[in-house]
């Protein structure tokens, strides 16, 4: 059972969501807030396995109710964003500060149901429309040069695992894609992450694009979106 809360100052969008992860046997929503300073009472009183947080709300905003969330929970809450027409600027701040996924407001009810049981897992999920926007934020505010990553320095499955996580498969998928067991793809990322620095799954999806192991859709490997 996947406990979730969910925070959003819109009461006809929180009700919405609530009911609609309400019809759902391994869901159950035990707590509602409109604005960042309930979200965080309320995980803190509920201790639940999932936070879906509005990016923009009044007292509090959604990043900083992510941060404590999460710091608070010593990672045990997942926060997954919820933002509107992809135009939120502060995706990659919300990723700074422990979020795990991110969905957008119109996404449909299966989009929605996936999103949450993947973050509730424990992978990342980003909505495709926000990718463009991730790289672009963190090529901006990356303070400091970083070292050199080469394709080189991964064996070609390790390559083909951080394709998959790039593409959003979750570890049972890539097991399945790649013919392989759960237990081997975590091997596998454990290897990977290790190798290139990385801290989570965002952070890898970012590095395939930078790689040029994938390439958002209609441009040519070797090019960044623009800002």
């Amino acid at each position: 059972m996947i406990r979730a809360i969910v925070a959003d100052d819109q009461a006809v969008v929180r009700t919405a969501f609530v009911n609609l992860l309400g019809t759902q046997d391994d869901i159950e929503v035990v707590g509602e807030a409109e604005d960042g300073v309930q979200a965080v009472r309320v995980a803190a009183e509920q201790r639940p396995d999932l936070a879906l947080l509005d990016i923009r709300m009044p007292h509090k905003n959604g990043i900083e109710a992510a941060r404590e969330i999460t710091r608070a929970s010593e990672g045990a809450t997942k926060a997954l964003m919820l933002t509107t027409f992809g135009l939120d600027e502060y995706v990659y701040d919300a990723l700074a500060a422990g979020a795990s996924g991110f969905l957008l407001k119109d996404a449909t009810f299966p989009e929605l149901l996936h999103a949450v049981r993947v973050v509730a897992e424990g992978n990342a999920l980003l909505a495709p429309e926000l990718t463009k926007r991730l790289i672009a934020a963190f090529v901006k505010q990356r303070a400091a040069p970083v070292p050199v990553r080469t394709v080189e320095e991964l064996t070609d499955r390790e390559v083909e695992v951080l394709v998959q996580i790039a593409q959003g498969l979750s570890n049972a998928e890539i097991a399945e894609r790649l013919t392989i067991t759960d237990h081997t793809v975590k091997t596998h990322i454990n290897r990977l992450f290790t190798k290139m620095g990385l801290r989570d799954r965002a952070q890898a999806v970012i590095l395939a694009y930078e790689l040029g192991l994938v390439v958002p859709q209609g441009r040519r490997p070797g090019t960044l979106p623009p800002a």
